[in-house]
């Protein structure tokens, strides 16, 4: 799979562009602040409909304009396709696949398949548990798509529990709302049990691409591991662990529910479920996170991007996901360059970014763009 086409429309800096891509590798160049990385990140958005710098769409959105348009035309075996979102101030984004409008925005997830490293990945390791939940989430869903609709009702169900608990809180009495929160439970319970059940055997089938990943990029700098910690009680274990199968993780949601009734009532708020778990990242005997020095920070991200990327390759569904660099290099002293480069120069297509192009290793030679206040040209 490679993207052979960008079209951007008011995205970013960016009035209007129009790239032709190949397969292999392609190195954007230019100073800080030029462009580079809005490039990628449209590429990014195309595959995950989220960016990885902001939290929201309205910045993606070119200042002074009212929308924002991505066309990403897509090669994966014997096909091609062409994706198109309409990013949109205020108002639901639109999107459609080869011309023809799609009911859900979320249906283009899972068309095409991107991995993504940027120095904000640090914060993997060295930031909070909804990071390291966004990742793992995300790429949850990039491997099977009909997982965006899962974590969607869970979410729609944990505002409505919510809303309940925090009128409850207020109220002089629970006891009036307790049927009304009993089917909220139930559906709580559900949702989050599938969710939890298919975390676990994603970090199942990461653990060991990551380590591999790792040993690789740190030779001789021990070994990582990746756990699941879970608020539900009995759902917290180590990704080498059997995976518990849905019913089982749904009874044991549904008794620490019953447990911290009295806590939620008086919070006014969910205490237990998926949108509380963390991913534990450990160096040995120890937690990555306030114990692993800067490049060994730098490995565990690298790593857990590594083993993401063949997480997705390993799918029969028409070929390896396009791999991004963004300003990664940089970062990285010259034996982690080295290493990383030989790792991922067989990649179907790689996109990079750089200030200057001598800190990519001559391993990843090939096809170059500069990037120049706002000017895209191919060399």
């Amino acid at each position: 799979m490679y993207v052979s086409r960008l079209s951007i429309v008011d995205f970013r800096s960016y009035v209007e562009v129009l790239l032709e891509l190949e397969a292999g590798i392609t190195t954007f160049v230019g100073r800080n602040g030029q462009g580079k990385t809005n490039l990628v990140e449209a590429i990014g958005y195309a595959s995950s409909l989220g960016s990885h710098r902001v939290a929201t769409d309205a910045p993606l959105i070119r200042n002074g304009a009212e929308r924002a348009l991505v066309r990403v035309e897509v090669q994966r075996a014997d096909r091609t396709q062409l994706l198109e979102i309409e990013i949109v101030a205020g108002r639901a984004n639109r999107a459609r696949v080869n011309r023809s409008p799609i009911p859900r925005v979320r249906e283009l997830v899972g068309i095409l398949q991107t991995v993504l490293f940027a120095p904000e990945d640090l914060a993997l390791v060295k930031g909070d548990p909804s990071d390291r939940r966004r990742y793992i989430d995300e790429l949850l869903t990039a491997r099977n798509p009909r997982m965006a609709g899962v974590r969607a009702d869970y979410d729609r169900v944990l505002k409505q529990r919510n809303a309940l608990l925090k009128s409850a809180a207020t109220a002089r009495s629970s006891s009036s709302i307790e049927p009304t929160l009993v089917v909220w439970d139930e559906q709580l319970a559900q949702l989050g049990a599938e969710l939890m059940h298919s975390r676990a055997a994603l970090l199942a089938d990461l653990a060991q691409p990551v380590a591999g990943a790792y040993s690789q990029l740190a030779p001789g700098g021990g070994d990582i591991a990746l756990a699941l910690a879970s608020s539900v009680e009995g759902a917290s274990l180590p990704a080498t662990s059997a995976v518990p199968e849905v019913d089982e993780l749904r009874a044991l949601f549904e008794s620490t529910i019953v447990a911290k009734r009295r806590e939620e009532l008086a919070r006014g708020v969910t205490v237990v479920g998926p949108h509380r778990d963390d991913v534990v990242i450990s160096l040995g005997a120890n937690p990555a996170k306030g114990y692993a020095s800067h490049g060994e920070s730098w490995s565990c991200a690298l790593s857990l991007r590594l083993g993401a990327y063949e997480v997705l390759r390993s799918l029969d569904d028409g070929g390896d996901p396009v791999l991004i660099l963004d300003d990664v290099f940089a970062e990285l002293d010259s034996g982690r360059r080295q290493r990383l480069a030989q790792m991922v120069a067989g990649a179907e297509q790689v996109l990079i970014t750089a200030a200057v192009a001598q800190d990519v290793p001559a391993e990843l030679e090939g096809a170059q763009i500069l990037v120049d206040g706002g000017t895209v040209t191919p060399q």
